[in-house]
């Protein structure tokens, strides 16, 4: 079983769905998470998880879409630990699905702050912390929908798809100087409220849970992956 004893984890979008359900299964492995979103009552919930499972946490509620919210989050891990080991980037927004050409220019522009644009920010905030740590990981989850564009998923899919060239950009910018190793997971159909808008009439119990894609996310960073990886999680519920 992957440990992370010692380790100092940030999760992003922790309060709901796999991101919160990677935190849980982060401490439960032994690293100190730090878990981040919108919903600071959502946040304690899984803190307090944590707390019963035996575990440890901190939260930090954040909107990722102020730019001071990504720099204040970085100084405060830095000023505690001095160093981040693991980074799952969980957090996403979804616009409302559309054709091209009925794209809501406010949503768009919500989706490319938060979903492309607080993307380099954790990048540009976190770099020096992932250099202090002895073994650094990134692990970026993405949709399908950013290599195989689908009809009324533009919106969405082109703000991941930007989101994910800035991540592999990172990866090969890092491999020869850095220690940081970067994996691009695709969780799949899961189990999420974001699932749950963009497919109201499925049936949840369909699609695996949350938990199935914090499973490979704690295993994958237990393996010496070369970077970048890319992976989907492909399991059965």
């Amino acid at each position: 079983m992957t440990n992370l004893s010692g380790q100092i984890a940030l999760v992003t979008g922790a309060s709901r769905g796999i991101g919160a359900a990677v935190a849980r299964a982060l401490a439960a492995a032994g690293a100190h998470v730090v878990i981040t979103g919108r919903d600071a009552k959502s946040l304690e919930a899984i803190e307090e998880a944590i707390f019963e499972a035996g575990g440890s946490a901190t939260i930090a509620p954040a909107d990722l879409a102020e730019g001071d919210s990504i720099a204040r989050l970085a100084e405060a891990i830095a000023q505690r630990w001095g160093k981040l080991d693991v980074m799952v980037h969980a957090a996403a927004v979804l616009p409302e699905l559309s054709g091209v050409r009925d794209i809501d220019q406010t949503q768009f522009s919500r989706a490319l702050t938060i979903n492309v644009l607080a993307t380099q920010a954790l990048i540009a905030r976190f770099d020096a912390l992932f250099k202090a740590a002895d073994d650094p990981r990134l692990i970026y989850l993405t949709t399908s929908v950013a290599a195989s564009p689908r009809a009324y998923w533009g919106a969405y899919a082109a703000s991941k798809a930007a989101a994910e060239v800035l991540v592999a950009s990172y990866a090969e910018e890092a491999r020869n100087i850095a220690r940081t190793r970067v994996a691009i997971v695709d969780p799949g159909a899961t189990r999420t409220a974001m699932r749950a808008k963009a497919y109201p009439g499925e049936d949840p119990a369909s699609v695996k849970p949350p938990e199935a894609v914090a499973e490979r996310v704690l295993a994958l960073l237990g393996e010496q992956f070369a970077s970048p990886h890319r992976e989907r999680v492909n399991l059965s519920t």
